[in-house]
């Protein structure tokens, strides 16, 4: 775990109304009452931020359809474009606290070439119902779009996703999904490392983080080393583009190295000066993203 990691995720939560507060008072009730704080931790750890109500909603014109669909205790919502032709499909998912406008300059640039692209946004973020979610059911919510799609009658020939959401796709991928191609855009080497960063920011101790991750891995049954690159990598067969700034903060470089290594049919494009969240914007990722997406 580096600094600038830890940096970047105690500036995101410090920037939220209230989280300093809870801070204090998370540290003061792990002395108190272990367990309680286990629980509080976990509710806090499973909320992406900022909370909707806060969150500015993307525009979207009546060039663009949203459907909502259930999912779970929660819900998905989708976004295509409303004259999108009968091309090839690409799922668009975006990460932890992201939402499906991020995604937007990458769908137009797949449009313009002639794909269908649809955008998905995850439980508990932007216009989807829910109030927390989980990586494990990040990926599920893959699975279940892809299948939809293809029940549909829409093949995915790519699913593209960034950061947390680039982690469950390869996870969705290891499991059998059925996309033909995938992008990973500056995906996390390691859950377990999302908890210690977290549990550092929060002043937790070690048993406190330790009993949330069991709590988390009970609730949805799968273990964290399940969705890191060395069992996830070899079980991906289908022809895959990582893509990772070297400056970035919130992932660190060698988490996308570790995965292009990991995958056989693996390609790793390093990109300088663009952070974590500028690559969804590129023209020069765009490009070539839509160049690996149009290799026969």
């Amino acid at each position: 775990m580096t600094q600038s990691a830890t940096h970047a995720a105690s500036r995101y939560y410090d920037a939220r109304p209230g989280i300093r507060l809870f801070r204090l008072a998370l540290a003061a009730i792990q002395r108190l009452w272990p367990a309680l704080a286990v629980r509080a931790a976990y509710r806090l750890f499973a909320t992406p931020l900022p909370l909707r109500l806060l969150r500015a909603r993307t525009r979207w014109g009546n060039d663009w359809r949203i459907e909502s669909w259930p999912f779970e205790s929660a819900g998905l919502t989708l976004y295509s474009p409303a004259q999108a032709g009968s091309g090839p499909t690409a799922l668009l998912v975006h990460g932890w606290g992201g939402h499906a406008g991020q995604m937007r300059p990458m769908a137009q640039a797949l449009l313009e070439r002639g794909m269908r692209p649809v955008i998905l946004e995850l439980p508990a973020h932007g216009r989807s119902a829910g109030s927390s979610s989980t990586l494990p059911q990040f990926t599920r919510a893959i699975e279940y779009v892809c299948a939809r799609l293809h029940q549909q009658g829409h093949d995915v020939q790519l699913a593209v996703a960034h950061s947390l959401g680039a982690n469950a796709l390869a996870q969705a991928a290891s499991r059998g999904l059925d996309a033909t191609r995938l992008v990973l855009l500056a995906p996390p080497a390691s859950p377990y490392e999302f908890t210690r960063m977290f549990a550092q920011v929060f002043g937790l101790k070690e048993s406190v983080r330790a009993s949330m991750q069991r709590r988390i891995e009970a609730r949805e049954g799968i273990l964290m080393k399940r969705f890191e690159p060395a069992t996830v990598g070899p079980r991906i067969g289908a022809p895959t583009l990582v893509v990772h700034d070297r400056g970035d903060a919130v992932n660190r470089f060698a988490d996308g190295e570790a995965f292009a290594s990991a995958i056989a049919n693996a390609r790793l494009i390093a990109t300088d000066g663009l952070g974590h969240r500028k690559l969804l914007q590129d023209p020069r990722v765009l490009q070539q993203v839509v160049a690996f997406a149009a290799v026969d």
